[in-house]
């Protein structure tokens, strides 16, 4: 059964909860791709991402009876949101190959500003000038962050770039979705439409001699990590589907600027890599967003509700 919530804005909070999650376990899915590196094409390292999504969550939702089949709206609903994932995945993983975890984080942080902006253009999501404040301060973090990187590392700068545009554009579209269908049968169908979509790819490309598609067989380091990676995707996805079940996007946008902050501590710890003054500076500006929004929400739910 789903937690009934009687009080919308305690919604709210869960919401922001959920997107808290999202933004501690994703980081650690990238790191896991970024580990793999170029041992396993990017594509077949995306698509086994989905794969393990949809084993581990289309057997849940069946046992619990939260499957149907899906009316011809939903199910292109479910392929165009498992296409902009698929193609968003495909291109931070490939980014990473060449970048530091964080610094591609870092550029991908245009994605929570131009969700907010889709929010209240696409969904008619109110947005007040505090938020509008909240997720400038956020983004002008993150572009303390940015650094030129164009001459050090090339074209894959872009696909960072490309990850959020795609990604806000999945966001809507599970918002839309979220709200009607159950969280794990939501991304259990993710699963299954990525795979629809990636594994002819895949097949027709087997032997060609393409960096990015033509499959291997990993060995057993990749293994574990493909295993990690699978779990953390899957974990980290359901967290954002009650997200957006919950809470608007625009308001989870500037709580998705945590994210960072997992990306800058695992950089270092696993790769050496380490966030200079400036770059702390913009974190600093980037957690204090996504505080005020949390603690916003917060005083909120403790107004009494207006009474019928």
């Amino acid at each position: 059964m789903e937690p009934v919530l009687a009080n919308p804005v305690s919604r709210v909070s869960l919401g922001i909860l959920m997107m808290v999650a999202f933004s501690l376990i994703a980081p650690v899915m990238d790191s896991f791709a970024k580990l793999i590196g170029d041992a396993l094409p990017v594509a077949q390292v995306a698509a086994i991402r989905f794969f393990a999504q949809a084993v581990l969550l289309t057997p849940l939702a069946a046992a619990m009876g939260w499957l149907h089949w899906p009316t011809r709206p939903e199910l292109a609903l479910h392929l165009v949101r498992a296409a902009l994932l698929l193609v968003a995945t495909t291109c931070f993983f490939y980014a990473l190959q060449f970048m530091p975890v964080a610094d591609a984080i870092a550029i991908f942080f245009v994605e929570p500003f131009i969700l907010t902006l889709l929010g209240g253009l696409l969904l008619g999501e109110v947005i007040g000038p505090r938020r509008y404040i909240a997720c400038t301060v956020g983004f002008a973090g993150a572009l303390l962050i940015i650094r030129p990187s164009f001459q050090e590392v090339g074209a894959p700068a872009l696909l960072p770039l490309c990850t959020a545009f795609l990604f806000a554009f999945y966001m809507i579209l599970t918002r839309r979705m979220a709200t009607r269908m159950h969280p794990i049968t939501l991304q259990a169908y993710t699963g299954l439409a990525a795979l629809a979509l990636a594994l002819p790819l895949l097949m027709a490309s087997n032997g060609s001699g393409l960096a990015l598609l033509d499959p291997v067989w990993p060995a057993k380091r990749e293994i574990w990590l493909l295993v990690g990676l699978g779990l953390c995707a899957t974990i980290s996805h359901i967290c954002i589907s009650f997200a957006l079940k919950f809470a608007p996007a625009s308001t989870l946008a500037p709580v998705q600027y945590l994210e960072i902050i997992t990306a800058t501590a695992l950089g270092f710890w696993i790769f050496g890599d380490l966030p200079d003054a400036v770059a702390f500076v913009g974190i600093t500006l980037i957690v204090a967003s996504g505080l005020f929004v949390f603690l916003r929400e917060r005083h909120l739910e403790r107004r009494p509700l207006p009474q019928p």
